[in-house]
């Protein structure tokens, strides 16, 4: 390991985890997704730096992490408003920056949002687990040792060179708001619900509880009954919308559980997921119920936007 090529953590942030696009096909061996909570952001972090699009990042959740770089590199950053200072000037969020040996740089606590995403040149240098770079502290897999990042250890850098500045061109910029409408895809599961019941839900406005985090959104706000309070146990997908016997939704996130046991109302838009896990308690949620068709429509515009429009500029 050639720590010259990397950082030193000085302040860990609050919780923070290296990430990459996540663990796919192990649902089997009880083994769940991990990834980034809000791709969107992930993903522009790594284009920015022209980063192979799987390359590890950090995901900084409500900030508060100060590194110090052992070598020359370029970074990019991403995800919920902070301030952003590199040996203690102001530095803007959504572009890149140089670091060269010697160069602090420290994100405060979040103040918009909840998760920042910090990728550097080339990626972070980890070992992959069952295909994936992801950490699921719960799961102990991942990242480093399986557990978020500790002050004193050293983030090795895969490529540290220097790439040219670039930033997303402000009108790309996702705005993270705290009142949010989550698009639905219903399932067959909805036959479980009455039609009272599913007219309740998708006209009532939800609040994030306290309870929430990398494997679910806990939802307050007008109970939603169901004609079964439990079932058998299966596998259950990230954005799946859990109705427990208390009637408040779970929005079930990256680090879930492979397998749930409450009948599920419907599944959020993977897109109108990273609007979610950019939420913090108190917010405001909504649903709004769309067909598959639909979705598939708006996956295939949001991926036509990235491969046929230029997202970034130069900084001047």
């Amino acid at each position: 390991m050639n720590i010259s090529a990397s950082f030193t953590v000085v302040k860990p942030g609050v919780l923070t985890t290296i990430q990459d696009l996540g663990r796919f096909q192990q649902a089997h061996l009880g083994i769940t997704t991990g990834g980034p909570a809000d791709k969107e952001a992930f993903s522009l972090a790594n284009q920015l730096l022209n980063n192979p699009e799987n390359a590890p990042a950090l995901e900084v959740n409500f900030g508060d992490i100060e590194l110090v770089a052992n070598c020359n590199t370029t970074i990019a950053v991403t995800g919920a408003q902070a301030k952003i200072s590199i040996n203690g000037n102001p530095k803007a969020n959504w572009q890149c920056h140089h670091l060269s040996t010697g160069d602090k740089l420290h994100i405060d606590f979040t103040t918009k949002g909840c998760r920042v995403y910090i990728a550097v040149s080339g990626g972070f240098s980890v070992s992959r687990q069952f295909g994936s770079a992801s950490t699921v502290v719960r799961e102990k897999l991942g990242g480093i040792d399986g557990e978020a990042i500790k002050a004193g250890q050293q983030l090795v850098m895969a490529q540290p060179d220097i790439r040219p500045l670039t930033k997303v061109q402000s009108h790309h910029i996702p705005n993270y708001s705290n009142e949010v409408n989550l698009r639905v895809i219903t399932g067959y599961q909805i036959a479980l619900f009455d039609r009272s019941q599913v007219n309740k839900f998708f006209s009532s406005v939800y609040e994030v509880s306290a309870q929430y985090d990398r494997m679910g959104y806990r939802l307050k706000g007008s109970g939603i009954k169901s004609d079964i309070s439990t079932m058998y146990s299966e596998g259950i997908c990230q954005g799946a919308i859990q109705i427990p016997p208390d009637g408040q939704p779970i929005v079930l996130a990256n680090d879930r559980q492979t397998i749930g046991g409450y009948p599920k109302i419907g599944s959020v838009l993977s897109l109108d997921l990273n609007k979610l896990m950019q939420c913090t308690q108190g917010a405001k949620v909504s649903f709004e119920a769309i067909s598959i068709h639909c979705a598939h429509n708006l996956l295939h515009l949001a991926q036509s936007k990235y491969a046929n429009t230029s997202v970034f500029e130069g900084v001047a």
